[in-house]
């Protein structure tokens, strides 16, 4: 049995995904059904029925029924609105009523976007989807794009269509092949929906060759020159999926044959785009690296730091890595023009976390057996990675200050192997290190652009929308201790307590970020009992026992004369009790909130 037998939608969820921006929306009328906007049929029935009552008749159940009797065909929507209203213009005020909603509907939640539309609108943003086309007149679709802050490229006439933004260029381009319902030049009557405008027809032309194509809430039985599109298209580079809740019409059935269109079986239309969101936000979060990929990259750069005649396989193996992670970080999906929501906020912190993965197990191997000579490559990929992720200053500010967390894990990763093998000296260099300002201005040292709350990408409020992290103090802490609670062991072995080692290495990137406070600095703030500087610090200020019992480590011998010579508190003694009665003293002003 094949593996996604019978579930198209998962298999279009991952075509989406894969083939970002290739697949385009074909939206019916059926779309907006469930705003309580009616169909075109259901249109039809209640003009037939508000003429017959003005002239007279009694009410009916089937006024469809009754119009055969009474005419000798089927209610026809073009031939209708023909006799009812001479112009578009008229025609268009006959239609508003049926589109706009009056206060009770709006109070109702009617005619207003549904699931269905937000969930395109986040296909949209997140790059998925970049081409609608529409046969609807309404604004729904329009309006949740706006609310998931993107701006469409939307055309609606001929005269739009020649002023617009180029496909190409445009990062949604809605075509309403129609028209809009405020505008006069609405296509709704037989006569106008026999035949598109040339330009129509070539822009059609293209987008039905270049893209995929997810039909939904169109019936196939209308829009003649829409039909006469689709057919005429050479043979297709992506798939058709087709979205129905019952069986094909003739019309569509023409169609489906002639492109061999994949017939999608769904409830409705919410049902089936959130799912299908749903799914590709599931392959988004869950696309890692093969883990024996992981295994293989990690134990060859073990193999190659064990001999020193490897250095330069090393930097190979290293570089090549970084440069995949520094591309794939550049990618749209990373965009920091993109709106904020904590959907897409999970999603690329699993996305950055997938592809750095490889990297910082590497990284923290190096910190755990290294002999000091990695320690300049690693400085370097810390860098690297740092100034691409700078090279884009323009956008929302925490997004941009996201594009260095493959260089937080790397650090992280590189520290806590230097803690595991009590390599102190190249641990406080590593803190040390300088790196430009993110205007590439002053010179400032890693653990005052990377660490906790230093760092551009740390907004409380914003790791808190990790799942389970809600109500935490120190999100960013948390999260980093479960990532490298999982990712440790091929670095850091057998340890009888990790959460102590992931503590005493933020309680000694804090002690370092101090050494930028002179000691009469110290002195002077200490001096008021209610005062004290205020470094970042982890996790480590809500775990009363765990300080305890790293000041008593690092104030007492050898502990404290290693950390001395290794650089820390500038090397004094006093230095460092000032700087451990600081952090104590935070953390007791901290506890009380």
């Amino acid at each position: 049995m094949s593996l996604l037998a019978g579930d198209l939608t998962t298999q279009l969820a991952f075509s989406m995904f894969e083939n970002r921006g290739i697949y385009a929306l074909l939206l019916g009328s059926g779309l907006s059904r469930a705003a309580g906007i009616p169909t075109g049929w259901e249109i039809t029935l209640d003009l037939v029925r508000r003429v017959a009552l003005a002239k007279g008749v009694e009410d009916r159940s089937d006024w469809a029924t009754w119009y055969r009797d009474e005419i000798g065909g089927a209610p026809d929507y073009s031939t209708l609105l023909e006799e009812l209203a001479a112009s578009p213009a008229e025609r268009r005020s006959i239609l508003h009523s049926y589109i706009e909603p009056d206060e009770e509907e709006r109070s109702e939640g009617k005619k207003l976007p549904t699931a269905a539309h937000h969930a395109i609108a986040r296909l949209v943003r997140d790059g998925y989807v970049r081409v609608i086309v529409t046969t609807n007149f309404d604004r729904l679709l329009e309006n949740a794009l706006r609310e998931a802050g993107i701006e469409p490229t939307v055309v609606s006439s001929v005269d739009a269509l020649s002023g617009a933004e180029p496909l190409t260029h445009s990062a949604c381009y809605v075509l309403k092949l129609h028209g809009d319902y405020k505008d006069a030049r609405i296509l709704n009557t037989d006569e106008e929906l026999g035949g598109y405008p040339a330009p129509y027809d070539a822009l059609l032309n293209r987008i039905f060759d270049e893209h995929g194509l997810v039909i939904c809430g169109w019936s196939g039985e209308w829009d003649h020159a829409l039909r006469a599109a689709l057919l005429r298209a050479p043979n297709r580079r992506y798939p058709i999926f087709w979205t129905l809740r019952g069986d094909p019409g003739t019309g569509a059935e023409e169609i489906i044959r002639s492109k061999k269109a994949q017939i999608v079986r769904i409830a409705d239309a919410d049902t089936f785009f959130t799912s299908t969101g749903q799914r590709i936000e599931t392959l988004a979060t869950t696309r890692k690296q093969n883990p024996l990929s992981v295994d293989l990259f990690v134990s060859t750069a073990k193999r190659y730091l064990a001999r020193a005649e490897h250095r330069i396989q090393l930097d190979d193996l290293v570089s090549r890595e970084a440069e995949r992670v520094a591309k794939e970080s550049a990618a749209e999906e990373f965009s920091a023009n993109a709106s904020w929501s904590a959907d897409n906020f999970r999603t690329r912190v699993a996305r950055y976390e997938s592809m750095s993965e490889a990297l910082a197990k590497a990284a923290g191997a190096m910190g755990r057996w290294g002999e000091g000579n990695e320690a300049p490559l690693v400085a370097d990929l810390i860098r690297t990675l740092v100034t691409r992720a700078n090279k884009v200053r323009s956008g929302n500010t925490f997004l941009l200050g996201l594009r260095e967390y493959p260089a937080v894990l790397i650090f992280t990763a590189y520290g806590l192997g230097l803690c595991r093998s009590q390599r102190w000296r190249e641990l406080h260099n590593l803190f040390s290190l300088n790196f430009p300002d993110s205007n590439g201005n002053k010179s400032k040292r890693l653990v005052e652009t990377l660490f906790l709350w230093e760092w551009e990408g740390h907004d409380r409020d914003a790791w808190r929308n990790i799942e389970g992290f809600e109500g935490r103090k120190t999100p960013l802490s948390d999260h980093l201790l479960d990532i490298f609670t999982d990712w440790s062991r091929p670095f850091i072995g057998l340890s009888s307590d990790f959460e102590l080692l992931f503590d005493r290495f933020e309680t000694l990137g804090s002690l370092a970020h101090l050494d930028s406070t002179s000691e009469a600095a110290l002195t002077e703030a200490l001096a008021d009992q209610n005062d004290f500087i205020h470094p970042p610090m982890g996790r480590i200020l809500w775990r009363t026992q765990s300080f305890r019992a790293l000041e008593d480590e690092i104030l007492t011998n050898p502990m404290r004369d290693t950390l001395i010579e290794a650089g820390f508190a500038g090397g004094r003694t006093s230095v460092l009790e000032l700087q451990m009665k600081n952090l104590k003293r935070l953390a007791g002003y901290m506890r009380r909130y």
